[in-house]
């Protein structure tokens, strides 16, 4: 009986989900890329306006969803959908050695080379991070950007792809998520619910360090293995 439910166990597909920003890289990579492609100087004036926005953040007046939804008003209203990529591919060649993370780089390949069907689940624009998950070779789920006659709006279509938001995200593409044996890697509250849902998960995997312990989730999630 045991060989059975060994086969049987194994004939589950294994869904691997890296978030992005802080996990497969060493920190945030929307603004170091608003910066790369607007240059120091319009970056630096556009940035002035996020600084009532930041601090009524602060304050818990404003959350951090609709923070990132003025964030990519004030930037990105009325900017070609073409530009915006050609900058993205750019961005990608120039800071794929400075942003990732060269351990979270082979467990990306392990998971690949296992089979598995891979993903990244993120908060930053799909669009910003489509050639860091084409270079991987691995799908990509990430906040989608409004395009109206292949312009930028400023706006986001649905919602900020993070806390709950990932995993309907993860099923409106991969369907039951149960289905999976669900392995998760993640750094912020941000991941909490999708390291919550994985039957493997891993919180700030790659980091070193005091900060990879602080506010771990996974000991609430570990009791879910057997």
């Amino acid at each position: 009986m045991q060989p059975q439910f060994e086969n049987a166990k194994n004939t589950v597909k294994t869904l691997s989900v890296f978030d992005f920003d802080g996990t497969l890289t060493y920190h945030d990579s929307f603004i170091p890329f608003l910066k790369f492609a607007f240059g120091k100087r319009k970056f630096s004036r556009r940035l002035i306006k996020m600084v009532l926005p930041t601090l009524r953040c602060f304050r818990r007046k404003l959350t951090r969803d609709e923070l990132k939804e003025v964030l990519i008003k004030t930037f990105l209203t009325n900017i070609e959908e073409q530009w915006l990529k050609e900058k993205a591919e750019q961005f990608c060649q120039l800071y794929w050695t400075k942003l990732m993370r060269p351990t979270g780089l082979f467990a990306v390949a392990e998971e690949v080379n296992s089979n598995a069907e891979v993903t990244i689940c993120s908060a930053s624009p799909a669009m910003v991070l489509e050639p860091f998950a084409k270079r991987l070779g691995i799908k990509l789920i990430g906040t989608t950007l409004e395009v109206v006659d292949g312009k930028l709006t400023g706006k986001i279509i649905g919602n900020n792809c993070r806390c709950g938001e990932k995993i309907k995200r993860l099923e409106a593409v991969y369907g039951d998520l149960t289905q999976y044996h669900l392995r998760a890697w993640g750094d912020s509250r941000g991941d909490h619910e999708l390291l919550f849902a994985a039957q493997d998960p891993h919180w700030r995997h790659f980091h070193t360090g005091r900060r990879k312990a602080k506010n771990s989730p996974i000991k609430v999630t570990a009791k879910k293995e057997s």
